[in-house]
C-alpha cells in the first residue's frame, strides 16, 4: 500500500513581527518599545496579535481611566461623531463650555483653557507665567529636580532630569531647578527674575515621590509672599488618580490649613480623556484672564467630539464613585506591596504613592543577581517578566516600577495583579 504523506503544516503568518516591521521601516524610532503588540482591549485587559492575555495595571501610562473600550464612552464618540466633530475654536459650542464648568466644579472660581495634550497644558502655564511676570521684567519657573514636565523645547528646559536635554541644547533659557521637598531651597532659589514655582503634586517619571503637606503649605505661603504663581502639573497624578481629583487635595486631607489651599494653575491631560487625546489647563481667580484674545490658541484643542468624551468619563466617575474606588483598591494594593517588600526586601526596596498611583522601588541592580550581569536596568528588567507573566506596568527610571490602572479596577484584579508580581519576586529573591 502505498503511503500518503501527509501535507506540510500551512505557513504560520507571524503577524507580530508584521506589525513590528511596519513600524521598522516607517515610524520615527523615538521610543524604546517593547516586543510586544496589541489588538484589542476590554476594561482592565489587553489582547496581543497572538491572543494572549494581559491584565494592564499601566493604563498607557494613566490615561485609559475607564479602561479599554469602555462602552459609554465608546457612545458618547459616536453620538457626538455624527453632530458635530470640528468647529475651531473662532466660534461657541456648548460640549467645551460644560467641561469647563465641570473641571472648575472640582476646585474653586477660575477658568480652563483646551489643548491637546499634557505636553501643551504645561507650555500654556510657562505662558501664563511669563504674561504675568512681564511688566516687571520677570519670567524665570522654578522646577523640581527629577520633575517631567513634557517634550516640548520648553518642557524639557522645565524637567529637572538631563537624560530628556541630551542633543537638544540650547535650552529655552528661563528655568531653574531645585530640591523637591526642600522649602528652603526654594526660598534660597528665588531671584528678581523669578515669576513662578511649578511642581507636580506626586513625582511620576521621578519614581512617585509625593509632596509633603509642609512642602505644598510652605509653597503657597512663600508664592504669596514673594509675589509669585504658584503652578502644578497634574497631567499624571491629577484627574481622581490619588484618590481626590488633585494630588494636593489628597495629600492635605486632615491638615491644618489644607481646605484653603490652592495653587494658582493646574494642568491636566491623560485620564481626562479616558483615552481620547485632549488636554486642559485651569487658571484661578485672579488671574483667568491674563491670557486674553490672541494671546494663546490651538487648531485642536477643545473640539466638541474631545470634550463630549471627556464630558462622559467625567460623568462615570463621579457617578461610579472612582475616587474613592481608587482610594480604596490603591490601599489594598500599597498594603500588599508593603506586604512584599517586608517578605523580600532584597527584591522590594519601597514602596511610594497615593491611591492608584503607586510604585515599588527595586533593590540596586548588583544586589538582585538575576538582574546583575544584565544590560537594561533593573525596573526595565522587572517589567519584562512582568510582561512574560501576563502584566502590564511601567517603568520610572532605572528602579521603580509603577502601577498606573484604570480608576474602576476592581479588588479581584488588584489581588490577580499581586499575584503575578509576587510569583515573579519570589523567583528573583536570593
Amino acid at each position: 500500500m502505498k503511503e500518503i504523506i501527509p501535507p506540510p503544516p500551512p505557513i504560520i503568518h507571524n503577524q507580530f513581527e508584521s506589525v513590528k516591521d511596519l513600524f521598522r521601516r516607517h515610524v520615527v524610532p523615538s521610543y524604546g518599545r517593547f516586543d510586544l503588540a496589541f489588538a484589542r482591549g476590554s476594561g482592565s485587559y489587553l489582547w496581543d496579535v497572538a491572543g494572549q492575555r494581559y491584565l494592564d495595571l499601566g493604563g498607557g501610562i494613566a490615561v485609559c481611566s475607564l479602561g479599554h473600550a469602555h462602552a459609554e464612552t465608546t457612545q458618547a464618540l459616536i453620538e457626538q461623531s455624527q453632530r458635530l466633530v470640528h468647529v475651531s475654536n473662532l466660534y461657541y459650542h456648548e460640549p467645551q463650555g460644560r467641561l469647563a464648568q465641570g473641571l472648575v466644579r472640582h476646585l474653586a472660581p477660575g477658568k480652563v483653557f483646551f489643548a491637546n495634550s499634557g505636553g501643551e497644558a504645561n507650555e500654556g502655564l510657562f505662558k501664563l507665567a511669563r504674561r504675568f511676570g512681564h511688566r516687571e521684567g520677570r519670567f524665570e519657573i522654578l522646577t523640581a529636580v527629577n520633575s517631567f514636565h513634557g517634550r516640548t523645547l520648553a518642557g524639557i528646559a522645565a524637567t529637572g532630569q538631563d537624560k530628556v536635554k541630551t542633543g537638544f541644547g540650547p535650552l529655552v533659557p528661563g528655568f531653574r531647578y531645585v530640591p523637591f521637598n526642600d522649602l528652603a531651597a526654594a526660598r534660597a532659589a528665588i531671584s528678581p527674575a523669578t515669576a513662578a514655582i511649578l511642581i507636580e503634586g506626586i513625582q511620576g517619571e521621578g519614581g512617585i515621590t509625593p509632596a509633603t503637606p509642609e512642602y505644598l503649605l510652605g509653597l503657597r505661603a512663600l508664592c504669596d509672599e514673594k509675589k509669585l504663581l504658584l503652578l502644578m502639573d497634574g497631567v499624571q497624578c491629577g484627574y481622581f488618580r490619588s484618590g481626590r481629583f488633585q494630588s494636593f487635595q489628597r495629600i492635605l486631607e486632615g491638615v491644618p490649613g489644607g481646605d484653603a489651599f490652592l495653587p494658582d494653575g493646574i494642568s491636566m491631560a491623560k485620564s481626562l480623556g479616558g483615552g481620547f487625546p485632549i488636554g486642559a489647563f485651569w487658571v484661578r481667580e485672579p488671574h483667568a484672564d491674563l491670557l486674553g484674545p490672541g494671546s494663546h490658541a490651538t487648531t485642536f484643542g477643545g473640539t466638541p467630539l474631545a470634550c463630549a468624551v471627556a464630558l462622559k468619563v467625567l460623568e462615570v466617575v463621579e457617578r461610579d464613585r472612582l475616587a474613592d474606588n481608587a482610594r480604596n483598591v490603591g490601599e489594598f494594593l500599597k498594603l500588599e506591596l508593603l506586604r512584599l517588600a517586608a517578605a523580600h526586601p532584597d527584591v522590594i526596596k519601597a514602596v511610594r504613592g497615593l491611591g492608584l498611583m503607586l510604585g515599588f522601588e527595586l533593590a540596586p541592580k548588583a544586589d538582585v543577581p538575576a538582574f546583575a550581569n544584565a544590560e537594561p536596568p533593573a525596573a526595565l528588567q522587572f517589567v519584562n517578566r512582568l510582561h512574560e507573566a501576563g502584566l502590564l506596568t511601567i517603568p520610572s527610571g532605572a528602579q521603580v516600577v509603577r502601577l498606573l490602572p484604570a480608576l474602576n479596577l476592581t479588588r479581584a484584579q488588584a489581588a490577580e495583579g499581586i499575584g503575578i508580581i509576587e510569583n515573579v519576586v519570589k523567583t528573583l529573591a536570593c
